[in-house]
């Protein structure tokens, strides 16, 4: 087709009427129908580049069109429209594969934007969506990850990237952008960590000139800088509650306002948000709002910290060796097999950042054309998986020392909780899972 076709599905007339005449003045055809059995029937006759349907319909309900859509017609990108203020229906849209959501009242700036996002998809041209030569590593676990990335960029739903510290969580929203129909436009990454409180409306928002002391010009927040593109909040838990109410707004209704500013602004951007803390933790204890939690993590993606794929720290490191060389015009340097043993049997708490940190250092400090275990050094860390009981002689005492004082905080907590390991957990803001563990190894399980 040359022409991008549209089906509109919707009982209502003057909401069919508005869609049609707001997608043929962008020189979209349309067809409509009123209920799901007519859209069958029409998407049996017919190909489409793009489907809006209203989420409730006489015969049924959007979502199962949607579901069947997804079923028969996989790349064809789904639009729902839903009640105003509907949030929950918004993110089981999405949560089913849904490419947007659209509230009612109809905002047309917000539709036309939509529309043609989703319209990318399907005419813009193919983009190289290899990553595997990017987010390196063969394991299962990263053939998963590269196949999820694949598969998200084609939606506008927020996801939610869950990692520890080092484990690369801003590449990963990095390919998803590059993967996604925003590709050409800005990818945004903002660490929410390094915002100063009192800043943080003026950096997401913008303000105008005069809105406060020192506001001498106009300024553009982070939202509008990213427009049509990608905004990725890295540690989005050290956000404040009071902007976390902002925000919360701004992903539902699509629309910031500046600081000073006396009317909304419509705005074209997917959010990922990504932090190293439990989330759903910090919700239970009232430092994370539960419905702001819920629509950043329309979808979660969990990068594995780099002792879970030990079977990639070989590709890795040898793919970091060799872009740091070159980058310092060195002659070719090789591992000792010493040294690469030492690394696969090293528990790397700071994963994949601190693998490269170690070999800049290693780099450095090396003679020869060999890096040996020593130029390593990683003789002031356990070389051991965690949960091993072998530590490095020279930690031994130091080790003991550190495990005492644990040994003693967890037991106290577990007193004043009455030995209620949930509660216990909470106190000490830990997972449950990562008390269960600590538990076993300092051997307190009863």
């Amino acid at each position: 087709m040359s022409k991008a076709r549209a089906l509109i599905v919707d009982d209502e007339a003057d909401i069919r009427e508005l869609l049609e005449i707001t997608l043929n003045r962008m020189d979209i055809e349309t067809v409509t129908a009123e209920n799901i059995s007519n859209a069958h029937a029409i998407l049996k006759k017919q190909a489409f580049n793009i489907c809006l349907t209203d989420m409730r319909l006489p015969d049924g309900d959007g979502l199962d069109l949607l579901s069947d859509i997804q079923v028969e017609f996989p790349k064809l990108p789904v639009i729902v429209i839903t009640a105003h203020g509907s949030a929950e229906a918004a993110v089981k849209a999405m949560k089913q594969g849904a490419f947007d959501f659209l509230s009612k009242p109809v905002d047309l700036k917000v539709l036309r934007q939509l529309i043609n996002n989703a319209l990318k998809t399907n005419f813009s041209p193919k983009q190289d969506r290899r990553s595997r030569d990017i987010l390196l590593g063969e394991s299962d676990l990263m053939c998963q990850i590269r196949a999820k990335i694949s598969k998200i960029a084609r939606s506008q739903a927020p996801v939610y990237i869950k990692g520890e510290s080092g484990s690369g969580k801003e590449l990963v929203a990095s390919l998803i952008h590059k993967h996604s129909s925003r590709a050409e436009s800005p990818f945004i990454a903002v660490n929410c960590g390094a915002i100063p409180t009192e800043l943080m409306e003026s950096e997401f928002f913008g303000h105008r000139k005069g809105s406060f002391t020192g506001a001498n010009a106009d300024k553009q927040g982070l939202f509008q800088a990213a427009e049509g593109g990608t905004l990725f909040l890295d540690e989005v838990a050290d956000l404040p509650l009071l902007l976390q109410v902002k925000l919360l707004r701004a992903i539902q209704e699509k629309k910031v306002r500046a600081i000073g500013s006396q009317q909304e602004e419509a705005v074209d951007v997917r959010l990922l948000s990504a932090t190293h803390k439990d989330l759903a933790l910090l919700v239970q204890e009232g430092a994370f709002r539960q419905d702001l939690y819920y629509r950043i993590n329309v979808i979660e993606l969990n990068v594995p910290a780099l002792r879970n794929r030990a079977e990639d720290i070989a590709q890795l490191s040898e793919y970091f060796l060799s872009k740091i060389t070159r980058n310092n015009q060195l002659s070719s340097i090789k591992f000792s097999s010493e040294a690469l043993k030492a690394l696969m049997q090293y528990q790397f708490p700071g994963n994949v950042r601190e693998l490269e940190n170690i070999l800049e250092r290693a780099v450095a400090l090396h003679d020869g054309e060999l890096i040996t275990e020593q130029d390593l050094d990683l003789s002031t860390e356990c070389t051991e998986r965690p949960g091993s009981e072998t530590y490095n002689p020279l930690m031994g005492s130091l080790e003991a020392y550190l495990e005492e004082i644990e040994k003693q905080a967890i037991s106290e907590a577990l007193e004043q909780n009455k030995w209620n390991r949930t509660a216990t957990a909470k106190q000490l803001g830990m997972t449950f899972r990562s008390l269960r563990y600590r538990l076993k190894k300092l051997g307190l399980e009863s």
